[in-house]
């Protein structure tokens, strides 16, 4: 019963982490990626879909990305999205595709992404202490109802605090890597 616990509390923390991971695609680095438009939603006759399900997303170069739809009539249905979404750029539509200008980031820019990106790991961080918390809950209530003794309960909540302590160093490792790709010109 207490393995199942630690088990689904780790599993838990680490959705933590893939969570983290992909939010910090959707942030600007020195050079243009595709995910910036990941989370970009297209009106496609009434229901709303990625992006990338409506057309290609190539980045062609450093600052620029490319989007061919695969129907023509999506052109200003993509561009309206892009809009929307606000990422920083405003869409060229040509016709036959569109294409989104970056400009390269100012030093500014980069610390601000610093501060977003801080951000989202404080959100992990919290969303694994909450994880903590449900995992200690249910030791606890183990103990309660005299399923597993007060000695293992103990053991059983500073394993919980352990996998806490490695989850949010790994939280710390993949945002100094960030930090880092955010700050390099």
């Amino acid at each position: 019963m207490v393995n199942e616990v630690l088990a689904h509390t780790e599993e838990n923390m680490d959705k933590s982490i893939e969570a983290l991971k992909r939010d910090f695609s959707t942030l600007r680095t020195g050079k243009v990626t595709t995910s910036i438009v990941d989370s970009i939603m297209v009106d496609y006759y009434g229901n709303p879909t990625p992006l990338n399900q409506v057309g290609s997303v190539i980045a062609t170069d450093a600052t620029t990305i490319a989007i061919t739809p695969w129907e023509k009539n999506l052109l200003s249905d993509i561009e309206k999205a892009i809009q929307e979404a606000n990422i920083g750029v405003n869409p060229n539509n040509d016709g036959d595709f569109i294409k989104l200008f970056f400009p390269p980031m100012t030093s500014d820019q980069r610390q601000e992404i610093v501060k977003q990106a801080k951000g989202m790991v404080e959100h992990a961080k919290i969303s694994i202490r909450n994880v903590r918390k449900d995992g200690n809950d249910k030791i606890k209530k183990l103990e309660k109802n005299k399923d597993i003794s007060e000695d293992e309960s103990k053991k059983a909540q500073e394993q919980v605090q352990k996998l806490t302590d490695t989850h949010v160093v790994k939280v710390e490792e993949a945002f100094k890597v960030k930090e880092a790709d955010i700050l390099k010109v």
